[in-house]
């Protein structure tokens, strides 16, 4: 028998090789047969400052010795108070209170809950929520329902609830998802959940900071609750803090997880405004915001996320994404010239352009690159058809450029195979 071990996201029948890591430092990942590996996608989108961050190890080993783990319901501790204070400090002023939880999926079902939670709260019959097509939230049930629906959640149909859906804002036809939006929300809507300027599973899809504003005015303009997505967006990958500040927008509630501890330790955030806190304040006990988990702002985890606060405070991460954002532009640029590549585009610290025709996400030539380049020594995973790159921003450039040069060799091979 192999690995009793069921992975996410993988179809064991195809019996492809699974490669054991050993360790890691950077931007740089080692097999436990001593292969190198570039980390070319953040390990899932989560690593910032690059692997075993020694002010980040260092935290969590020091917190480990001291407290590890204790119930937050009622309770509190001195790592949870530091980030709740550092996210004050450095996120929209509006966004007052600071709600712990554990991935990227379950802050988005906290955002949703909190926002049915007001709405129930005023005696309001608020219900329904608004996603733009092609997004993702993540795999829990109340995240799922609000991404786009297909193969990733079609099993799952029974359980999702539904949802007021606009389009995507394409360049041009932005006028297109505003007016649906506004109809939306005139319908008496409950909130508007978005992925802000790019949505990410859904293909590295970019769309522009007017756009995201004006959005954000709509929602303003009916009362709806405005919810930013900013687990994958956050933390300087699209050039900023957060996204949503190239559009100069400050959400009602705002999710984050990710790059929080840098990429280290799973822990989540849900910010809000204070009325969203208001709403469930009371003398009454059945008006408590009934949302936890067992591991709800697990000391080892915030003291890796105070130390993520820490490196973003005293230094220079953004001119460090800013250089990587040139040097990505150029790398891209080169790959332009020598391979048959479409619809090229940046944001940030990510790029993303396709190859060959759309076959959607199980398209055939997924598997078949991501073979080519993990033989390479480049971890990459294309989304279909999408290929992107978005390395930790520590990643020297000899790096950079060899991920693109793996590229390039793999869609030239794969082009002469397919002629």
């Amino acid at each position: 028998m192999s690995s009793p071990v069921w992975h996410p996201f993988t179809q064991h029948g195809l019996e492809e090789p699974i490669p054991r890591i050993a360790r890691a430092e950077g931007a740089i990942l080692y097999t436990v047969d001593g292969r190198r590996i570039i980390d070319a996608i953040s390990s899932w989108w989560v690593t910032t400052h690059g692997h075993c961050h020694p002010r980040i190890t260092k935290a969590i080993a020091e917190q480990a010795q001291i407290l590890d783990q204790v119930i937050f319901a009622g309770w509190s501790h001195e790592p949870a108070e530091q980030v709740a204070a550092g996210l004050r400090e450095i996120m929209p002023a509006a966004l007052t209170r600071v709600f712990f939880s554990d991935s990227g999926s379950t802050s988005v079902e906290v955002a949703l809950k909190m926002a049915l939670g007001f709405w129930t709260a005023r005696k309001e019959p608020r219900h329904r929520i608004i996603v733009m097509e092609h997004s993702y939230h993540g795999d829990t049930i109340g995240a799922m329902s609000v991404g786009e629906r297909g193969v990733f959640n079609q099993t799952y149909e029974p359980l999702l609830f539904d949802v007021a859906r606009i389009p995507f804002p394409h360049a041009g036809r932005e006028q297109d998802t505003f007016d649906a939006l506004d109809r939306a929300c005139a319908d008496q809507a409950c909130a508007l959940i978005v992925e802000p300027l790019v949505l990410g599973a859904g293909g590295m899809l970019i769309y522009s900071a007017r756009a995201l504003q004006e959005m954000h005015k709509i929602c303003a303009h009916h009362g709806v609750i405005f919810i930013a997505d900013e687990v994958m967006t956050g933390w300087g990958r699209t050039g900023s803090l957060l996204a949503c500040e190239q559009a100069g927008v400050e959400p009602d509630i705002l999710c984050l997880s990710k790059g929080l501890t840098g990429g280290s330790l799973p822990l989540a955030v849900t910010m809000a405004r204070e009325p969203l806190f208001e709403a469930h304040y009371s003398q009454d006990r059945a008006r408590m915001f009934f949302h936890s988990s067992s591991y709800t702002a697990n000391p080892i985890a915030c003291a890796a996320a105070c130390a993520n606060l820490a490196i973003w405070r005293e230094e220079p991460v953004l001119e460090g994404i800013g250089d990587l954002t040139a040097r990505q532009e150029r790398h891209l640029a080169t790959l332009a010239e020598t391979a048959p590549i479409l619809n090229e585009r940046t944001l940030g610290a990510i790029t993303a352009f396709e190859v060959g025709d759309g076959e959607g996400y199980l398209s055939d030539l997924a598997p078949r690159l991501m073979a080519a380049f993990r033989e390479q020594g480049v971890l990459l995973r294309p989304l279909g058809n999408t290929i992107y790159v978005m390395p930790p921003y520590c990643i020297l450039d000899q790096d950079l450029r060899r991920i693109y040069e793996v590229v390039g060799e793999a869609i030239q091979s794969l082009s002469r195979e397919l002629q």
